[in-house]
């Protein structure tokens, strides 16, 4: 009896740098894959379902990407990542949670759910301080905090968004480093590689102008970036970690739908991102 390969898709509903490669990766592994754009998708809860057996999530939009993931897994696919990953790397708050509770080292952190509460964690925390958003990237809307008085200005214009979610206030500790942070890509619970991420500013996004630039990978900083991912459930990550002035590296972020452009330029031939993620999802639709 001849057995049914199972059908594998990409969610995406921009196919960037990252999308493109990984769906050649795919193709070149023989794969006859089906591109889903969550704008058009939608699922409905009865028996029947027709789609995908295995879908790669890469979806750009948190929310679009955290219920597309629910939905399709509510068929029985399998999503990776999945929507638990999801909703925990896309939220702060429950990123900080999850690491906490696995001891990992990660700055100190306060959620305070009201804006004055928020000026209070200040204090608590010390100056300079980051307010951030629950949900965002790129670094976006995230503000450093060096006083009391610029503080205060924050936390009103906070007090005066329309949203609910808006008012409950993510501050963190802000870790003295040099001009540069650490982000290492992890596959299947490995360490594929590592980048130093240096920017003009305090921030050290790439889709704020920093630049890659190529790190050897070394077992701590491996290490503590597998452990990152896997406390937030992360098969595929990439993980931000901070050096501070005396050399100790604390995990700031984990991302569940990792960018790697200027990560894989700055490797060259050393490592392939899409064929490690290709092949990762093959090995699952496989077993």
């Amino acid at each position: 009896m001849t057995s049914v390969a199972p059908r594998l898709a990409v969610l995406a509903s921009r196919l960037r740098y990252e999308e493109k490669n990984i769906m050649t990766a795919l193709e070149k592994r023989g794969v006859d894959l089906i591109h889903i754009d969550p704008r058009s998708l939608f699922v409905i809860g009865e028996p029947g379902w027709s789609g995908p057996d295995f879908v790669l999530n890469r979806e750009v939009g948190h929310f679009r990407a955290l219920y597309a993931a629910s939905a399709l897994e509510a068929t029985g696919a399998t999503v990776l990542n999945t929507a638990a990953a999801t909703r925990v790397c896309g939220d702060k708050w429950h990123t900080s949670a999850a690491l906490l509770s696995r001891g990992l080292p990660t700055p100190r952190t306060a959620l305070a759910t009201t804006p004055a509460a928020a000026l209070e964690a200040l204090e608590e925390i010390g100056y300079p301080a980051v307010v951030k958003p629950l949900i965002g990237s790129w670094g976006r809307l995230v503000t450093r905090l060096t006083d009391r008085a610029g503080a205060e200005a924050i936390l009103e214009h906070i007090a005066a968004l329309p949203s609910p979610q808006s008012h409950i206030v993510y501050v963190q500790q802000l870790v003295p480093k040099a001009d540069c942070d650490i982000r290492v890509i992890v596959v299947g619970g490995a360490a594929v590689g590592a980048t130093y991420r240096r920017g003009a500013q305090w921030r050290t996004n790439v889709a704020r102008g920093a630049v890659s630039e190529y790190l050897p990978l070394d077992d701590e900083h491996a290490k503590l970036a597998a452990a990152a991912a896997e406390a937030l459930g992360a098969d595929i990550a990439g993980v931000d970690l901070i050096e501070d002035t005396d050399g100790r590296l604390t995990v700031l972020e984990v991302n569940d739908r990792v960018e790697f452009r200027g990560f894989q330029e700055a490797h060259g031939n050393r490592v392939d991102v899409a064929g490690a993620i290709a092949a990762l999802l093959l090995a699952k639709a496989e077993t």
